[in-house]
């Protein structure tokens, strides 16, 4: 993983993230004693598909990408990580490289450890190896629900799931993605994303506005979304 761009660290509660918050106490002082809490700036790459993982990050109010690339120039969006889990779980394979490409979707805080310091851990706690094998677990129904999605379902009920996605992993109703990510994370172009977005919008199930979302309607926007948002993999 690369130095992501930081804004200054704020001192957030451990509690916001699911995971930390289901370590055994030991574990849970641990990672916070030998850990940081880093400010991550919006569209910051933490992780490149195949080089070496340098930390990990439990995301507090922070949204992370994972895009697997078909080429340079295209890419699908297959999962997220937010408050529930981390990113770096592919450490429990014994893996040394990230899996996927890690990018910041929606800015926030993380709580980050250095990889030897967390890995030493892991080889000593049965707790945080079952709590990592959950998290890949969750990560690989999100890949495969990614491939039926991209394949069978319009670009406008895509959507809706996308953002049901990260509504699922923020603090509050609003928060900021502009369309050219969003056609990166979806595969499609941004007109796509436009004129799917301005259906949402017809509906009032979400307002946008130069890349400002507010979920208006998270009942409404659940029915916009295409089959995959009931199935498992959020």
């Amino acid at each position: 993983m690369n130095n992501p761009a930081m804004l200054p660290p704020l001192a957030l509660p451990f509690a916001v993230n699911g995971m930390l918050a289901r370590l055994p106490a030991a574990d849970r002082h641990y990672l916070l004693a030998n850990g940081e809490y880093v400010g991550l700036v919006g569209a910051t790459v933490l992780a490149h598909c195949s080089e070496a993982i340098s930390a990990v990050y439990f995301p507090l109010d922070c949204v992370i990408s994972l895009t697997a690339a078909g080429s340079a120039r295209n890419s699908l969006g297959v999962g997220l990580v937010g408050n529930e889990g981390m990113l770096g779980n592919e450490l429990i394979l014994g893996a040394d490289s990230a899996l996927l490409h890690a990018q910041v979707q929606c800015p926030g805080t993380a709580l980050c450890v250095a990889r030897a310091l967390f890995t030493q851990r892991l080889a000593q706690s049965p707790q945080l190896q079952h709590e990592l094998k959950l998290a890949l677990q969750l990560h690989m129904q999100q890949l495969a629900q990614a491939a039926v999605c991209a394949r069978f379902h319009l670009v406008a009920g895509r959507l809706a799931r996308w953002l049901l996605l990260t509504h699922d992993r923020m603090p509050g109703n609003a928060f900021h993605i502009t369309h050219e990510f969003l056609a990166r994370m979806l595969g499609v172009r941004r007109v796509g994303i436009t004129m799917a977005a301005t259906e949402l919008q017809r509906l009032g199930v979400i307002s946008y506005r130069r890349g400002d979302i507010t979920v208006l309607d998270r009942a409404g926007l659940e029915a916009a979304a295409c089959s995959c948002h009931a199935s498992q993999g959020h």
